[in-house]
């Protein structure tokens, strides 16, 4: 049964009337039960679209598609110890966020809806907007007033409506709540189908292992849409008798923005806001996860941790990959410089993270590094 749960009640809601949130007001949840067609995927194109039967859209003529997905899953060795990466920014719109926009905005053709929003200055804004551009549905995307232009010039090339919002990130949000009264809100934090695209992440790292689960997964924790995908997806998995276990994930988070490192590290099942200082890895700078709680909680129950890690070590991390030959963001690089604290102290487990987003998407930032 493919149905909307309220996170916190329970209630449930059917997924063909337009909603983001429950009538209580809580976060939204999905309920549907992945199928798994070893033989179909087999034969099928090498894209994330090769798990149909696993994804909820019911109609294949509303799928809206790059030929996104599968990524490669390459060995790259750091300091010494080797460890999967999937290769995240070769995707069409530059990160891993394709692989839920994919899913949403085919959801969003499945409903015949014409027109959408988001609130977001980074990559899930870029990906909505490419999707909408050949879901061929309008979009408008509400930035901070201060965004820089080189941040939306992606977004305003595949024609979307930029919404310039005075004051701070929690007012950009708070307009875009409001468009939502009246406008699809194609959000990748508050609509639980952007999910079921990144949980495909968790599907083809399975199966380029030859249908095992790694020992653990390094991934990055901001709004979290990747690790909700991977507790999802190597769920979905278990409960299908393919993998025998669940791999711990082991969450990232950048110091001058940690309230869930903070809340790990002190036994606490619900997180405070910090204040932000200013990072390197902005993509990951949120304060106030709008799911932050189901994140803690996700990390525990996979016997996971979180890390966070420093200015130097970001920047580090994003210098040691380009000596490798991989240009990436420099959220992508706090990624990987976990990635390292974490190899560190597990020299000998299957660990797989991955590269989000290209470097191309912050050129001028890295520019400044290399001075």
């Amino acid at each position: 049964m493919l149905q909307f749960i309220c996170s916190v009640t329970g209630k449930k809601y059917p997924v063909n009337i337009p909603r983001w949130r429950s009538n209580a007001g809580h976060l939204l949840d999905l309920e549907f039960e992945a199928k798994f067609d070893l033989e179909k995927i087999k034969d099928r194109k090498p894209n994330l679209w090769r798990y149909l039967e696993a994804l909820p859209i019911t109609n294949e003529n509303s799928i809206v598609s790059f030929e996104e997905g599968f990524t490669p899953l390459l060995p790259i060795d750091f300091d010494g110890k080797q460890a999967y990466i999937k290769q995240e920014q070769l995707f069409s719109t530059g990160s891993y966020k394709d692989r839920g926009a994919t899913v949403l905005m085919s959801f969003v053709k499945e409903l015949g809806i014409k027109k959408v929003i988001q609130d977001s200055s980074g990559n899930a804004g870029c990906a909505i907007a490419a999707y909408a551009a050949k879901a061929n549905v309008d979009c408008r995307i509400y930035l901070p007033a201060d965004t820089a232009e080189a941040k939306i010039a992606q977004m305003r090339m595949y024609g979307a409506e930029i919404e310039r919002v005075p004051g701070s990130r929690e007012d950009t949000a708070a307009a875009a709540f409001k468009a939502a009264d009246s406008t699809f809100y194609a959000s990748h934090c508050y609509n639980p189908f952007f999910y079921q695209g990144t949980k495909t992440f968790a599907y083809e790292v399975c199966e380029q292992l030859g249908w095992t689960a790694p020992d653990a997964v390094v991934v990055p924790a901001g709004n979290g849409t990747l690790l909700i995908g991977c507790y999802i997806g190597f769920n979905d998995l278990l409960k299908a008798g393919i993998i025998n276990k669940l791999p711990k994930i082991i969450a990232i988070q950048a110091e001058a923005c940690p309230p869930l490192s903070q809340a790990f590290d002190k036994s606490l099942n619900t997180y405070n806001e910090v204040p932000t200082e200013h990072t390197l890895a902005e993509g990951i700078a949120i304060a106030t996860p709008v799911r932050g709680n189901q994140l803690l909680k996700m990390v525990r129950e996979t016997k996971g941790k979180f890390y966070s890690v420093t200015e130097d070590e970001i920047e580090n991390a994003l210098l040691y990959c380009g000596k490798m030959g991989y240009y990436i963001e420099p959220t992508s690089a706090a990624t990987i410089a976990g990635l390292r604290k974490y190899l560190a102290e597990q020299p000998t487990e299957l660990v797989v993270s991955l590269f989000t987003g290209h470097g191309l998407k912050s050129t001028d930032k890295i520019l400044k590094i290399l001075k």
